[in-house]
């Protein structure tokens, strides 16, 4: 079993230490260690994983995990990585969201008694920046820092290079509310390390400053790397949005394409981060994607690994039989969100009830309207050849007709030609 700063430098974990002493302190007796989660919307997204796991990795050896969920700063809004001002959420609308991302950090962390002195803790800064009067707050922490240490760091450098976007003081002072996140946590818990993305560096070496300033004391810091996609766009996005955490958000399937997509380049990086395989079996997937890339089995352990641990084993199940109901009659069993999720890529059109009713919808016309052929007589031909199929089941009748016992749910009929053309019609 490698120690934790092993494992960590083996999966490209850290980026930046304020300590260069800190991969020894890692090894030796437990410490506390926090991340922050911001409350921006009303569940994580699989941007979070990073820090979730990174976090888990430490309760695992020993450490105790503090996630900070942000009701405090989340009124402000962190600018680090952003290039323009955050819209300021209402008390509600935080309150909703935080309401959301709470069980998500549980399903990461152990919060449980049994966990002993590595139980992990749940906080919101909320409580403490709420009260906290201005006055007091310019005196007991913006006392310690200069202006100009505040607009040397990255995060607020790169909006003044923007003179169209700026920063307001609102969003230049969420520094000094991080770091004193840092210290209430370090004298109150006796937390001494802050792990965050690499956009976190100027925050987090703000609070290892006031700790020595105010406290006295050494407190650390650790920066991951940002995560990013073979092309270099932002880890967790696609054509149709953020994936989410939440299913009702981001269905298993869904996430579980995602993670399966994953370029060749950039899986073995992606299983270091996101997975708790073991290094000898890491180091195997790296051999066999570089061997044999057709299988895409390292694609496969990351997507089995991280919808298990984001959902569970049997939504992992249920994501292999849809994926694999794509091309089989198995179709027709999959529940009406999972069919919708397994077909979300496909073109579709409209078709009206009445033309399914009665004598249904001829087969050949359907194909030429929905654009799988471009006449009649190539759409005869395709289904002569054995080349075209309703619901993944092949028809050869060239006077097949698309009828009411053909729907899926009562509104869906899958179409394909060859392998990889397929269509949707929704019967309204």
């Amino acid at each position: 079993m490698p120690s934790l700063s092993a494992d960590l430098r083996f999966r490209g974990l850290v980026h930046q230490v304020t300590d260069d002493s800190l991969p020894g302190r890692l090894d030796g007796d437990p410490m506390t260690v926090y991340s922050g989660f911001d409350p921006s919307a009303p569940s994580l997204h699989i941007g979070s994983l990073l820090p979730l796991c990174t976090l888990r990795r430490f309760q695992l050896a020993g450490h105790r995990p503090i996630a900070l969920a942000g009701g405090g700063t989340g009124r402000i809004g962190d600018p680090g990585g952003k290039t323009g001002e955050r819209t300021l959420l209402s008390a509600d609308e935080l309150a909703a969201n935080l309401g959301g991302i709470r069980p998500q950090l549980g399903q990461f962390l152990d919060f449980e008694e049994s966990a002993g002195p590595a139980r992990a803790v749940l906080l919101d800064n909320g409580e403490w920046l709420g009260p906290m009067l201005l006055v007091d707050f310019l005196r007991d922490v913006g006392k310690h820092f200069t202006v100009n240490q505040m607009v040397a760091k990255e995060s607020v450098k790169a909006r003044f290079e923007r003179p169209d976007q700026g920063i307001s003081y609102t969003e230049f002072s969420y520094m000094l509310l991080q770091a004193y996140d840092f210290l209430r946590l370090h004298l109150d818990h006796g937390c001494a390390l802050q792990l965050g993305g690499s956009d976190q560096w100027g925050n987090i070496t703000m609070g290892v400053e006031l700790i020595r300033r105010v406290a006295g004391q050494q407190a650390y810091g650790l920066t991951t790397p940002l995560v990013t996609k073979a092309d270099g766009t932002k880890f967790g996005k696609t054509e149709s949005g953020t994936v989410w955490l939440d299913p009702a958000r981001t269905s298993p399937y869904r996430l579980y394409q995602f993670l399966f997509n994953t370029d060749d380049a950039i899986v073995g990086q992606y299983l270091r981060y996101f997975t708790f395989l073991t290094h000898e079996e890491i180091t195997a997937l790296d051999t066999e994607t570089a061997e044999h890339p057709e299988r895409r089995a390292a694609q496969r352990a990351l997507a089995r690994a991280v919808c298990a641990l984001v959902h569970g084993p049997a939504e992992v199940e249920r994501a292999e039989r849809a994926a694999a109901a794509l091309f089989g009659e198995e179709i027709a069993d999959l529940d009406e969100q999972t069919l919708l999720d397994v077909v979300a890529d496909a073109p579709s059109s409209v078709v009206a009830r009445t033309d399914v009713d009665g004598d249904g919808l001829e087969l050949v016309t359907a194909l030429v309207s929905s654009g799988l052929v471009t006449s009649r007589s190539e759409g005869r031909r395709a289904i002569s050849q054995g080349g075209v199929s309703i619901n993944n089941r092949k028809e050869t009748d060239e006077r097949r007709a698309i009828g009411a016992t053909d729907l899926l749910h009562d509104r869906y009929v899958v179409l394909r030609r060859g392998r990889r053309d397929h269509h949707v019609l929704r019967v309204e």
